[in-house]
């Protein structure tokens, strides 16, 4: 009997000496606030990265920049560029032609011209060139009426008698200054056949009158009547006019051929498309400076 009670009670004092390694479920206030909870203690879970905006929001977002600036990107968005082009079934001939005024410029027009200009100050070749303008005032008026461009044609008017009377028989150019401002206004018998709806045709290159078209032989000859010299006395005094004014013309532009020569792959194309575009611009807005570097081979008054 005492041996049973003294291993029962061997037995609660094992079994009190683990209770007491065990450790506490309910801690005091000091240690509670000491400790941290063990969720604290464990470092926090990365965030998961935010989901991309959906495409609805990316595209309202950018289309606000895209209208600034949609203007400014594609200007001419909806419109058709008109590609300018001229029949050339005589290309051999024309580039043959084409051949001898250019050799003709370098070789006779040219020297000839540089000097003169050496002879003749520019001031005075200057007066010269207004004088030939002013010379050929019946066929810009006379084609200017034609074409209905009646206010053109008033503008014409106006400078031939101011620059006839107040401008030394048209040596200088008063009209067209500041206070005045009365344009030159470019007009021919070949841009009056167009006006009315006769095309262009196709391209010809003759020998020194340079680019032209059916159209515009025809409307060279026309202007010839018009032309004041004419008249005056044999066909040699008018041609020798012409000869003098076109040296005239080249010492105030040399330079000018030779810079499209240089920038043109091939300076046939150049001169044909350049000729092309003007005389179109001629006839759908009546006028217009010729491109540079062909402004002699292309003007005729």
């Amino acid at each position: 009997m005492k041996s049973y009670l003294f291993g029962v009670a061997l037995f609660c004092v094992v079994l009190a000496a683990g209770c007491a390694h065990k450790p506490s479920v309910v801690s005091d206030p000091a240690s509670s606030a000491a400790a941290p909870p063990a969720q604290q203690v464990m470092a926090a879970p990365k965030a998961e990265p935010s989901p991309p905006p959906s495409p609805e929001v990316s595209v309202k977002a950018v289309s606000g920049n895209l209208d600034d600036y949609q203007d400014i990107e594609d200007p001419d968005k909806g419109k058709e560029v008109e590609k300018v082009t001229i029949a050339d079934p005589l290309e051999p001939f024309n580039r043959a032609m084409f051949q001898f005024n250019d050799k003709l410029y370098f070789w006779f027009l040219k020297p000839v011209a540089q000097g003169y200009s050496k002879v003749v100050p520019e001031p005075a070749r200057v007066g010269v060139s207004n004088f030939y303008t002013n010379l050929s005032f019946p066929i810009r008026f006379v084609n200017s009426l034609l074409q209905a461009n009646f206010a053109g044609a008033a503008s014409e008017l106006g400078r031939f008698i101011i620059n006839t009377v107040w401008g030394i028989g048209g040596l200088l150019d008063p009209a067209a200054s500041k206070e005045i401002d009365l344009k030159k206004q470019p007009a021919d018998f070949g841009q009056t056949l167009g006006i009315y709806g006769v095309g262009q045709g196709f391209y010809i290159h003759w020998p020194l009158l340079g680019p032209s078209s059916p159209r515009d032989t025809v409307g060279i000859v026309g202007d010839i009547f018009l032309y004041p010299s004419i008249y005056l006395g044999p066909w040699e005094v008018w041609a020798g006019s012409r000869v003098y004014e076109r040296f005239n013309d080249t010492s105030l532009r040399i330079g000018d051929y030779e810079a499209l020569k240089e920038a043109a792959i091939d300076p046939y194309v150049a001169v044909r498309d350049a000729y092309v575009q003007y005389r179109l611009n001629m006839v759908k807005h009546k006028g217009g400076p010729p491109p540079p570097g062909v402004k002699g081979l292309l003007e005729n008054n």
